[in-house]
């Protein structure tokens, strides 16, 4: 298993990142690693998503997990190898928000591939992250 977690805190309540996440084709306002984004129905579990990277090929995955105002999970299955990202929202005392991305790559190559894909998939984590929260903040 690969796996990586970023952080960052935001002045916005939960509820405001929330609507930002669940606008899936507004994605790429916000997210540079996101040329177009797609979803297929409500942002509820089992709805199947894509999110192109810039000039590449559509990556297909689905929401595995939803809870509005906390937390959604999202998985790319690839068959030998499985990318899990949780994108988490944590109230502050302060009022505010921590903003969590944690992705973990399991299955039978994920020894040869997390290594390799990992820190590909994660290495803008805390640029979206900070353009995330941005976005949330104004």
């Amino acid at each position: 298993m690969w796996e990586y977690e970023h952080a960052v805190d935001s002045t916005a309540a939960p509820q405001r990142i929330w609507t930002v996440w669940v606008d899936v084709p507004n994605w790429p306002a916000w997210n540079a690693g996101v040329e177009k984004a797609a979803i297929e129905g409500p942002f509820a579990p089992g709805t199947r998503f894509t999110m192109t990277p810039p000039g590449e090929e559509p990556i297909a995955m689905v929401l595995a997990d939803v809870v509005p105002h906390e937390r959604f999970t999202d998985i790319m299955d690839a068959g030998d190898f499985v990318v899990t990202t949780v994108h988490r929202l944590e109230p502050l005392p302060s009022g505010g928000t921590r903003v969590v991305y944690r992705t973990e790559i399991t299955g039978p190559a994920a020894a040869q591939i997390g290594p390799q894909l990992g820190p590909a998939i994660t290495a803008d984590f805390p640029v979206v992250l900070a353009a995330l929260v941005l976005r949330a903040e104004g």
